[in-house]
């Protein structure tokens, strides 16, 4: 959070006199969160990631202080859910240009690290694939740094789950026990308890993601669920938020002492 605002970490809350406060104060951090506007499912609104995303970039802002939030990037690349009605998908292009837009303003004004991140995971290839292409865009004094590892994310649910005394096989990356209950945390009422539905259990193989990403998720799953969201609770959202909150922190400061040798 910025110096002087101790309560204001929101960028687009603050006045343009205060955000250059908080920049000759030193507070040159900045976190862009990503989002996505799909199904989740019979039982969580299409608005879940955006939420998740500003969850995380909260606690990533807090933790660290000094740090500001940049609004949120609600929509993102959701082809592979367009065929339930609501869901809004960006083609790569369009996310990576207003990335891009984002970046260069941020960098103008005198941010020098960048952090991104995604409450939707289907955004993390595209986000990997744009990095250089960003890094390119802004001077060589700034830092862009983002999240873009699936694996250790899904990983990091299992361990918070298990931890919580939550049923890891109920995991599955998609309006599952982990988003469920991380929901109940950030919006209670955005969760349908009596329309959980159990979606496709088990771990996506390869053979299974190539006939998502070609045909869609319900080529997959029936519901649009993977895992399942019977057995979610407050106690396990919070310990996932957690984790993954954690998770981000230590990467971005992990790859930031990598930059600096």
């Amino acid at each position: 959070m910025a110096r002087g605002y101790p309560d204001q970490i929101y960028l687009e809350q603050m006045s343009h006199e205060e955000v250059a406060a908080a920049l000759a104060d030193g507070c040159t951090t900045v976190v862009i969160p990503l989002g996505a506007v799909e199904q989740h499912g019979p039982h969580l609104s299409l608005g879940m990631d955006a939420d998740h995303a500003d969850a995380l970039a909260e606690r990533i802002a807090r933790s660290r202080g000094n740090t500001l939030v940049a609004p949120t990037i609600r929509v993102g690349c959701s082809s592979h859910h367009l065929p339930f009605p609501g869901t809004i998908s960006l083609r790569p292009e369009t996310l990576e240009a207003i990335c891009v837009d984002y970046c260069t303003s941020l960098a103008r004004h005198g941010f020098k690290r960048i952090l991104i991140h995604s409450g939707h995971i289907g955004n993390f290839p595209v986000l990997k694939d744009m990095l250089g292409r960003l890094r390119e865009a802004v001077p060589s004094d700034v830092a862009i740094l983002a999240f873009v590892d699936s694996t250790k994310w899904i990983d990091t649910w299992r361990d918070a789950v298990r931890e919580a005394g939550g049923d890891v096989s109920a995991v599955g990356g998609h309006a599952d026990i982990a988003e469920t209950s991380l929901m109940m945390v950030v919006r209670p009422d955005s969760v349908r308890p009596d329309r959980f539905e159990v979606g496709h259990l088990g771990g996506l193989s390869e053979a299974d993601l190539e006939l998502m990403w070609k045909n869609g998720i319900r080529s997959v799953s029936h519901n649009g669920v993977i895992g399942s969201p019977f057995g979610s609770s407050h106690n396990i959202g919070e310990a996932c938020l957690t984790a993954v909150a954690e998770l981000l922190i230590k990467t971005f400061d992990s790859e930031a002492g990598d930059a600096r040798r």
